[in-house]
């Protein structure tokens, strides 16, 4: 399969997953309702829901009533090509691609509702549990003891964190950080949380300085969270084999 395959399968599978950003926050069906228009409930042709094409073609607005169309859409569905690409080109085409493809969509779905929500469905952190849980009863790629250490440290650090902070960390936040850790393992679970942290403390530097946030504005953590899960997922063995060499600890 070639890489413009998976490139394009991204796009498809960002167009579905848009619908789950908008529909599960809402408690609306993504199977027996079909695709409309939020505004003018006007039923959605397949012309009309062509992955990040139906959007410039239509100029971001709908064919029907002429609403604006978010620029979610297109980003949700070009971000899920490219991570899809990403992914393709990182890791051996095998059964372990789609585990982790499927938990890249996820983690999409989860970081767009945290965005726009400011919450983390449970439903979504069940399905990241159960998803974990079946790889390593069927093809587990970490011992037990490694899977469940990284469950109990993604969980425990957020949930301290939330204790002594009273509320400054969400339960969504520890649920989700439990779940991968059982995913990642232990030492890929610590490397999320850095990077995830360091990517939070950043971007909330860059907007307080911009003054588009002040230290009182609230930003949802569950965003920088995933982009963690999802650099120690493709990248974390590389990135402690290169910290330990530069480091000279290796």
């Amino acid at each position: 399969m070639s890489g413009f395959l998976i490139f394009i399968s991204g796009l498809v599978i960002g167009s579905f997953l848009n619908l789950c950003i908008y529909r599960l926050p809402r408690r609306e069906s993504i199977i027996h309702n079909p695709s409309h228009c939020p505004a003018c409930g006007r039923k959605l042709r397949i012309w009309d829901l062509a992955p990040l094409f139906s959007y410039l073609f239509l100029r971001g607005r709908c064919r029907y009533c002429g609403i604006e169309i978010g620029s979610r859409y297109p980003v949700v569905e070009l971000l899920t090509g490219l991570l899809f690409l990403i992914t393709f080109l990182s890791k051996d085409l095998n059964i372990l691609l789609l585990k982790d493809l499927i938990l890249y969509s996820l983690l999409i779905i989860i970081i767009f509702i945290d965005l726009e929500h400011q919450i983390i469905p449970n439903r979504l952190v069940g399905l990241f549990f159960a998803w974990s849980f079946l790889w390593q009863i069927f093809l587990p790629e970490l011992t037990w003891r490694d899977a469940l250490g990284g469950t109990v440290l993604g969980g425990g650090v957020l949930l301290a964190i939330a204790l002594v902070s009273k509320g400054g960390m969400g339960g969504g936040d520890v649920k989700l950080m439990a779940a991968a850790g059982l995913y990642l393992g232990t030492s890929m679970t610590a490397l999320a949380l850095f990077a995830g942290f360091l990517a939070g403390a950043l971007t909330g530097i860059i907007l307080i300085l911009l003054r588009l946030k002040t230290r009182k504005d609230y930003i949802p953590f569950g965003p920088f969270l995933a982009l963690g899960i999802i650099l120690a997922s493709l990248w974390g063995e590389e990135i402690i084999r290169s910290y330990l060499k530069i480091s000279g600890l290796e």
